[in-house]
């Protein structure tokens, strides 16, 4: 027997069902209201099944009528799950948006690992310190997914991965990839060094040496730290992070955007240990 789902029609905006769904543009308030209710958004029918793959739980799902059939597919998954179900002008009035991509789920937030559980068996980790900008996060773990990063690491001020734009833009590999949220940094760079780990800063220093002369071979286990968009790292980490490279540039470009910068960094990664 086919599961069935928990439908049930909205019509108002004042309904209690709605409120995980709330003032969704409010980048401000979301970022601070989704880790205090344990909750995240997830958008598409790509990124919500990459999602419960990874083994996220949906709290509710919000779409128009027309999507039920397309969505049936991972609502069934979840039947108990509500469905919530509203003509478009209402959903558009309570998210704030347009919802062009189907449906919104409210997922379960999931706990984070430990440091150490995250850097056990990965030989490429990347540090994100302060990126501010969630669609930069996101394509900084679409990268990390794509060009072999086995773990992230993202600092206190960092912006929120699960962060719906953040998770749009990494089209859903934040879930793929192993990541947690560092404490006290730039201290934990030295638990990365107890564990084994060569740290690297992305930094335009006069000590800074070119990437593609630095040894990533598959001899070293290697974390890349990179700055936050317009002033980079931070004089804190510059002093405890001293290893300093730099992407070799021409045509009188000083630097990339931090995702791009990333981006190339984990390719450069990638290709020496091929070569090794």
């Amino acid at each position: 027997m086919e599961p069935q789902i928990r439908r049930i029609g909205v019509d108002d905006v004042a309904d209690p069902a709605l409120d995980d769904y709330l003032r969704m543009t409010d980048v401000r308030l979301r970022s601070r209201i989704e880790v205090e209710r344990g909750l995240f958004m997830a958008e598409s029918f790509e990124v919500i099944s990459r999602a419960m793959d990874a083994g996220m739980q949906p709290r509710s799902f919000l779409m128009s009528e027309k999507w039920l059939e397309k969505f049936a597919p991972l609502t069934s998954r979840f039947p108990e799950a509500p469905v919530l179900v509203g003509e478009e002008a209402l959903l558009e009035r309570i998210t704030g948006f347009h919802l062009h991509r189907g449906a919104l789920a409210a997922m379960h937030r999931p706990e984070l690992p430990p440091v150490a559980a995250v850097l056990e068996g990965a030989r490429t980790v990347a540090v994100l310190e302060d990126i501010v900008d969630h669609t930069n996060a996101g394509a900084m773990f679409r990268s990390a997914a794509a060009l072999g990063v086995d773990a992230v690491l993202v600092t206190p001020r960092c912006a929120d991965p699960l962060y719906r734009r953040s998770i749009r833009v990494s089209m859903g590999t934040v879930f793929q990839v192993p990541w947690t949220r560092l404490r006290a940094w730039p201290a934990d760079a030295d638990r990365l060094r107890e564990a084994g780990f060569d740290v690297l800063a992305l930094a335009l220093t006069d000590e800074a040496r070119a990437l593609d002369v630095v040894d990533l071979g598959p001899d070293r286990k290697v974390a890349f730290v990179l700055g936050t968009e317009g002033h980079g790292l931070t004089p804190a980490t510059l002093r405890a992070v001293p290893d300093h490279v730099v992407i070799p540039m021409a045509g009188g470009v000083d630097s990339l955007n931090v995702a791009a910068a990333s981006a190339v960094v984990f390719w450069q990664r990638r290709a020496m240990l091929g070569a090794g």
